[in-house]
Order: structure tokens, then C-alpha cells, then sequence
């Protein structure tokens, strides 16, 4: 009888165990913590309330990119939060905050002339303070009125905090130079840089997976200065498994036809990207405009082979 009463008891414990682990589990999986204890803060997470939010500097399809101050550093910090398309299922959104998750492991260490600085990252918003009224860059160059942007973002938004490059993007540089064109050496001089920063994220196993002269920024105005790659949010540790990386990721135009295609892929995909920016760089003209419509490009990119052509002045 005793020996039964025993056995009672023990799977009475084992199954309180095994609930308490569940319970921890599922508290792990929906972003809480060990059961209210604070758990150890990973090396490179940010303390938000240190944050001072100065300006909206542009507003994207999945978060806004504001401009602020991080204890005397001139910062720029990306609220993304993948669930406002309405589109991403939960367990969507949780894949992708734990490859940001992964990508901070690995970037926090970077220090590369060519890639912008990373300061930090958040998985929540909670210690974020957005002012009501924040005011947008552009308006407040203009003298235009202030943009009311105090909403906070919601539990699942993370933050991503890195140095404000206040020179300007590749693509506004090169518009610019639409007619005049660069100097040769000046289109070897950017084309090393952003070879440069590419190089150094893929010895570190990073796709970046957006690379455009749009997320190419430079740290002095007029093109001077270096120049960064920049904006991490679709940039992920490549997958040992090329299968595990699929979808259209990226931005029409600069997309590899496997991208297009939602084929596997891997870092070579930056690589074409990067192929795109050159032709783009030497020509000071948009990709892909010559007689068709950005829905006709990705069709003609990936199913009938279509590039830029390369110009019979080109070295």
C-alpha cells in the first residue's frame, strides 16, 4: 500500500514538472520572461529609455526610421513591425524577430569602415517614448508643419538602433549626377566601397538581402565621406540550408530571378544586387526603365534573362 501511495505521488510531482515546464515554454514562445525573474540582457540589447526621438526621417512598408540621440551619439533607430500588413501570420512575425534576434548576435561585433555601426537592438517597444508631434525631417527643413507620430507601436514592433548617416543615399547622388555623369574613378571608388562592406557581411555570413543605392548611404554630403551599407531589416545569418531562405525578399529591380521566383537562395543574391548597383553607379540611370513598367521587369528578369545593358563606352 505504501509502495502505491508512493507511486501516486511521484507521478502527482512528475506531472506538476512537466506543466511547469510547459508553462515556461509557452511563456518563452510568446516573448515573456521565466516566470517574472529577469532574465540576463544578451549583449547586444539597447536600453530604449535612453532614447531621445528627434525626428521622423522616413516612414516604410514595414516600420519608420527615426532620427535620435543615444547618450551624445548621433543615432538612427528602425521601428519595424512586421505585422502591419495584415498579411504575416504569427508565426511569421516570430521567425522573423528571431532571425533580427540572430543578426544582432552576430552584428553587435562588427566594425567595418563600409558598414554602418550597429549600437544595439530591442525586441519590444515598452521603455520606447515617440513625442507626440515628433516632427519630420523633411517638413522641418522646409519649414513645414510637425507630422503627429506619438503613437506607440504595438508589443510586437522590435527596434533596431545604428548610426545616422546624414550624407545622403547613393540613389540621391547619383540622380543628381543624371546628366554630367561621374568621373570614372569616382564609379570605381563607390564600387569598391560597397564591394568592400559586401564582402565583409558575407565572410560574417550575412545576407543582406536589400542591397540598393538606396541603402547605400554616405557619412559626409556631396558624396564624400565613406560610403555604408545600410538598412538591416530584411538581412538575416544565412541558412546552411539554401532551402531555408526563400520568397521575394528584397526590392524590385534589384532582386536576383531566384528571389523573383521564390526559389532557394543564398548570399549570391546580394551579389547580383550589388551587379545591378554597379551598372546603376557608372550610368547614373535607373535599372530596368528602358520601355517597360516595374510589373513588366521582374517577368523579363527572370523568365527571359533580361539585364541592363552595359554601355559600349564601359571599360
Amino acid at each position: 500500500m505504501a509502495s502505491s501511495s508512493s507511486s501516486s505521488s511521484d507521478d502527482l510531482a512528475a506531472s506538476t514538472i512537466d506543466l511547469a515546464l510547459e508553462e515556461k515554454l509557452a511563456a518563452n514562445a510568446l516573448g515573456g520572461g521565466n516566470g517574472g525573474a529577469e532574465e540576463e540582457a544578451a549583449a547586444w540589447e539597447i536600453d530604449l529609455s535612453k532614447l531621445s526621438i528627434r525626428s521622423v526621417v522616413a516612414q516604410g512598408y514595414h516600420g519608420t526610421l527615426f532620427r535620435a540621440d543615444y547618450g551624445g551619439h548621433d543615432v538612427a533607430v528602425k521601428v519595424l513591425d512586421w505585422g502591419e500588413d495584415g498579411y504575416s501570420t504569427p508565426e511569421q512575425i516570430a521567425h522573423l524577430r528571431a532571425s533580427l534576434a540572430d543578426l544582432a548576435a552576430v552584428w553587435h561585433s562588427f566594425e567595418h569602415p563600409n558598414v554602418a555601426r550597429f549600437f544595439g537592438a530591442s525586441m519590444g517597444t515598452a521603455d520606447l517614448n515617440i513625442p507626440a508631434n515628433t516632427t519630420s525631417s523633411a517638413t522641418a527643413a522646409g519649414g513645414g508643419e510637425q507630422r503627429n507620430t506619438g503613437e506607440k507601436p504595438p508589443d510586437r514592433a522590435c527596434c533596431v538602433v545604428v548610426e545616422f548617416l546624414g550624407g545622403g543615399t547613393l540613389k540621391k547622388y547619383l540622380i543628381e549626377h543624371y546628366r554630367s555623369k561621374l568621373p570614372y574613378g569616382e564609379v570605381v571608388r563607390l564600387a569598391l566601397s560597397m564591394a568592400r562592406g559586401l564582402s565583409f557581411l558575407h565572410a560574417n555570413k550575412i545576407v543582406h538581402r536589400d542591397v540598393k543605392t538606396e541603402n547605400m548611404l554616405f557619412l559626409g554630403g556631396g558624396g564624400g565621406g565613406d560610403l555604408k551599407i545600410a538598412d538591416f531589416g530584411v538581412a538575416r545569418v544565412e541558412a546552411r540550408d539554401p532551402r531555408e531562405m526563400t520568397g521575394a525578399t528584397g526590392t524590385v529591380g534589384y532582386m536576383a530571378p531566384e528571389v523573383l521566383v521564390g526559389k532557394p537562395y543564398n548570399r549570391k543574391c546580394d551579389v547580383y544586387s550589388f551587379g545591378i548597383c554597379l551598372w546603376e553607379t557608372y550610368c547614373c540611370e535607373m535599372p530596368f526603365t528602358f520601355g517597360r513598367s516595374v510589373a513588366e521587369a521582374p517577368a523579363a528578369v527572370a523568365q527571359r534573362g533580361m539585364r541592363p545593358p552595359i554601355p559600349p563606352c564601359c571599360p
